[in-house]
């Protein structure tokens, strides 16, 4: 891996290798299984050995990264039960998350959600990877907002973390942009101008269902065939 500079008079060290490593995993730059030595990644990011264990632990915590007893840390590898469990549990909290901004959120949240919805036609329909990827972002940290649950939050947050690298596909894909702007446009609709919260929660939720069968698909496309993986056929989460 090459080596990375940390700046040390901006964010502490810890966290910034947290930040890099966690992108190096979602970016494929390391792949799943691949072993974390503390001296290469001490040499990478020129930083101590206390600080790549501690940003380690933190990433172990996020699911990004397994202990093997006699291995030490290895990026995490899933199997396709895995990957559909994880979809399976994320169509259930944003179902919850848009059923709830629906009830709950102030006019003012729903005016900023119509509002993100006509910008997205930009920045997210005809925007780059990085612009769609941010304006996704920012209808989930509205739709958060407005859901007003801080543990339905918080495991949100948890779930697309670990799928962080199945979403970018989405954002490279423009047939399945095009197709997930149309959805973005349901959802909106229901969250934000019907007030409905059944018909919100639908919505979410066949929009995952969606995003799941996709990942699914990669998660194929990358194996070759669509079987069950052994532990070196995994596919970074």
């Amino acid at each position: 891996m090459p080596a990375v500079k940390i700046e040390r008079h901006a964010a502490p060290l810890r966290q910034q290798v947290v930040l890099q490593l966690r992108e190096d995993i979602l970016e494929g730059v390391l792949a799943p299984g691949d072993r974390l030595l503390e001296n290469t990644l001490c040499e990478s990011y020129g930083v101590s050995r206390t600080v790549v264990r501690e940003a380690l632990r933190q990433l172990e915590t996020e699911s990004l990264i397994t202990m093997l007893p006699g291995r030490g840390p290895i990026v995490t590898v899933l199997t396709r039960h895995d990957i559909e469990s994880l979809y399976e549990v994320r169509r259930a909290l944003e179902g919850l998350a848009a059923e709830l901004f629906a009830r709950e959120a102030s006019d003012d949240q729903a005016a900023r959600m119509r509002i993100l919805i006509d910008s997205m036609e930009h920045r997210y329909l005809r925007g780059t990877v990085e612009s769609r990827e941010e304006s996704k972002e920012e209808f989930y940290r509205l739709l958060l907002e407005g859901a007003g649950n801080p543990v339905l939050e918080s495991q949100l947050r948890g779930v697309h973390t670990r799928i962080g690298l199945f979403r970018r596909y989405a954002f490279v894909d423009e047939r399945r942009v095009a197709i997930s702007m149309e959805e973005l446009r349901q959802i909106v609709h229901e969250l934000a101008v019907t007030r409905d919260p059944f018909a919100a929660r639908q919505a979410s939720e066949h929009h995952i269902q969606l995003a799941g069968e996709l990942a699914v698909l990669e998660y194929t496309k990358r194996l070759g065939h669509s079987g069950q993986p052994s532990q070196t056929e995994a596919i970074a989460i």
